[in-house]
Order: structure tokens, then C-alpha cells, then sequence
């Protein structure tokens, strides 16, 4: 008796434990975890701020009954500084969603995070491919773009021209190294050579050095394994040492369009980039587009514009389950498809990768250009089925399962 009586004493106060958790739970609440002041501040940051305030007033400021909280923070380039950010979120401000994340590093610990708090990470400005692939997790989705898309398109791109011999400079942490070893393996399997590779801190303003590893190898193609201002300065200094006019191919496949406006068409002209979105591309991105410039000054970077829809589709499926418990949205966000001024019939798959189609596009002349924004046109689709990783191939441990 004293057993069933101690039994339904627990079972009252966890019931009433939970009520009293799920009445404070007042909010459904998205963290913007980003670079607001360092080298990738102007392609995420204030812009995937600006981003997710569109995304909750075009849902109405409430779902379920709740309103829509935003809170953002800088992580300032400090994986530990981001981790401790991300679980202060979920345990102590009932974070619900936490998007941004341009560090690979930190990306890969909140997988492991939202997984243990039963919360949701969609790291939308985050690269590596492992996300989807032996690091994947259940409560992450890869929303935008990755590593493997990237290096696929502009890898075969031009190895078609010729570019059988390439050299890497590369950002010495998770992101540059996995730009690198997928990059590796394309090159390798058009039947051409890496000759050479460097590492380079983040944020660096000299890369005379690297540039002259470069020039040395004689390589047909140099890949900048990096971003935002590590791509400005880089292919800055590129131009510089004459790399370009003694017959070397320049890419960068996380180059957008702030950095493309950041080096300048005179410089940038001819370069091909990688990109699942244009301002231009339709008229309801030029709609999204006028919209964020008036807001911030300059059209959207790709990773801004996705984490737009990344919002929206989260909220559609928080709707949609009837609840914003974690296992059930994402539930949802699997089954519904993906529609929006920069995705068509897009889908998430089992390992989280979102899959759509990518554009190889390429930097315009300064002839071409029509404004101060008219920076590339695409010139290639490539259908998403063909440009991101194949399901059985990426390692991820919830494929396996099944």
C-alpha cells in the first residue's frame, strides 16, 4: 500500500512538474547564433537576423496560440563561446530552434547538443558535409548548401576546361579541411592531380605567401578553401602576384555576393562560383531582394536568403504538428515539401540534408554588369539529385539504421 501510495505521490508530482514547464513554455522561440562582427559577419550575421524577423511577420507573429521570439547572439568565432551560448538557449531561455552557425566546428558540437536537449539545429550557414555524413544527428537539419555541392560544381566545371592540376589554400579548421577533402575527391575522380596545399589561420590579411606556394606548384587551378573576408583578401592578393594573367584558374566555392563586391568585378571577373540562389533569378526573389536591401543596404548572400525559408519551413511544420516538441516538427519538416523563392520542390532527407538544385554561376565583366549589384549570371543547373552527396554514401549512422 505504502508502495502505490509513494508510486502515484511521483507520478502527481511529475505530471504536475510537466504542466508547470510546458505553462512557462509561453513561446515558440528561434536563436540566431552567428558572426555579427567578424570575417563572415556580412554573408550571415545581421543579415540572417533581419532574415528570420521576415520570416516570423509573413507567418503572423504566432503559431499554435504563441507568439514567435527571436533572440541572436554573437559567438565570436569561439567554438566554446558558441557551445556554451547554444545550451544556455535550450536549458535556460526555451530556445526552441537555432539556426546560422557559419563554423563548421560549432555546427558539429550542436548537433550533439540538440540531440541531447530534444531541441532542433538547422546550422543554415554552416558547410561541412559531415553534418549530413558520419556526424549527422536527428534533431539537425542541413538546409542550404554543403561542402560536397560546392566542390561537385565547380570542380566539374573545370576539370571540362581543362583544369586536370590544382593547389588549395585552405582555413585551417573543420570548414576549410572539409572544402578540401571533397574538392580532393572530385578532382581525383575527373583524373586530375592535387600538387600542393597550404593552411591559413581564420581571418587572415596576408596571404602573399600562400599565393607564391601557389605560383610556385604551377597548377592549373587554385581553390581558395575558405570565406567571406579570407575569399577578399585572398583572391585580392591573387590578382596581385598576376596569378590570373599567367593562366591559373581562381575559384572559390563559398564566395557570394558580398564577396564578389567586396573584391570588385575588375578582379573577380570570370570567376565561377556555386550558389543555390540569385537575388535576380525570379521575381519573387527580386521581391524578397528589394525588401532586405531596404533593411540592410544590399541584396541578400545566399545563406541570408535561406535561412529566410529555413524559418518558414520550420514554422509551417510547427503548425502542421500541432506542437513545437522537437521530434514531432521535425517529423513534419521530413514530410512537407519545400516551396519558396529559392527552393522548388525541395525535401529533407532521412540524414537532414535538404536536397535542391545548385547554380554554376560566373562573376560578369565589368561591361556586363548593369548596376552596382549585377555581379554573375548562371550558366549551369545542376539538378539536385546530381549535385548533392547519394544517401548511402555519406556514413550518416540514421541511414544506416534503417
Amino acid at each position: 500500500m505504502r508502495h502505490t501510495k509513494a508510486v502515484a505521490a511521483a507520478l502527481l508530482s511529475c505530471c504536475l512538474f510537466g504542466a508547470t514547464a510546458l505553462a512557462q513554455n509561453k513561446a515558440v522561440k528561434i536563436g540566431v547564433l552567428d558572426d555579427m562582427s567578424g570575417p563572415y559577419a556580412e554573408n550571415t550575421g545581421p543579415g540572417d537576423v533581419a532574415a528570420v524577423k521576415f520570416a516570423i511577420a509573413d507567418f503572423g507573429g504566432s503559431v499554435l496560440g504563441k507568439p514567435i521570439e527571436l533572440v541572436s547572439a554573437d559567438f565570436q568565432s569561439k567554438v566554446d563561446v558558441g557551445v556554451g551560448i547554444a545550451r544556455r538557449w535550450y536549458d535556460n531561455e526555451d530556445v526552441d530552434l537555432i539556426v546560422g552557425i557559419p563554423n563548421s566546428a560549432i555546427a558539429l558540437a550542436l548537433v550533439k547538443v540538440a540531440e541531447e536537449k530534444n531541441r532542433i539545429v538547422m546550422p543554415t550557414a554552416a558547410a561541412t558535409s559531415e553534418l549530413t555524413g558520419k556526424s549527422c544527428g536527428s534533431h539537425s537539419i542541413h538546409w542550404i548548401y554543403d561542402t560536397y555541392s560546392l566542390g561537385k560544381t565547380i570542380v566539374n566545371a573545370l576539370a571540362k576546361q581543362g583544369g586536370d592540376t590544382w593547389f588549395f589554400i585552405t582555413v585551417d579548421y573543420a570548414f576549410g579541411l572539409a572544402v578540401e577533402a571533397d574538392a580532393t575527391k572530385f578532382i581525383k575522380a575527373a583524373g586530375g592531380k592535387v600538387l600542393g596545399s597550404v593552411r591559413h589561420p581564420l581571418n587572415s590579411a596576408d596571404f602573399s605567401s600562400y599565393v607564391l606556394q601557389a605560383q610556385a606548384s604551377k597548377a592549373k587551378g587554385l581553390m581558395f578553401a575558405n570565406g567571406g573576408n579570407d575569399i577578399i583578401n585572398g583572391v585580392k592578393q591573387a590578382a596581385e602576384f598576376g596569378l590570373v594573367k599567367q593562366g591559373m584558374r581562381i575559384s572559390a566555392p563559398l564566395m557570394q555576393f558580398p564577396d564578389v563586391h567586396g573584391v570588385g568585378l575588375k578582379v573577380a571577373q570570370g570567376l565561377l562560383m556555386a550558389s543555390p540562389f540569385y537575388w535576380d533569378m525570379n521575381p519573387e526573389a527580386r521581391a524578397f531582394t528589394d525588401r532586405f536591401t531596404k533593411e540592410m543596404g544590399r541584396p541578400p548572400s545566399f545563406i541570408q536568403a535561406g535561412t529566410y525559408g529555413a524559418v518558414l519551413h520550420y514554422l509551417k511544420a510547427v503548425k502542421a504538428a500541432g506542437t513545437d516538441e522537437a521530434k514531432a516538427v521535425l517529423a513534419e519538416m521530413k514530410k512537407l515539401p519545400i516551396n519558396d523563392f529559392m527552393t522548388k520542390d525541395g525535401n529533407v532527407r532521412a540524414d537532414g540534408r535538404v536536397i535542391r538544385d545548385m547554380y554554376l554561376m560566373q562573376v560578369k565583366t565589368p561591361e556586363e554588369a548593369k548596376s552596382a549589384w549585377d555581379l554573375a549570371k548562371i550558366i549551369a543547373t545542376v539538378p539536385g539529385k546530381e549535385a548533392f552527396r547519394p544517401l548511402d554514401e555519406g556514413g550518416c549512422p540514421l541511414v544506416a539504421k534503417k
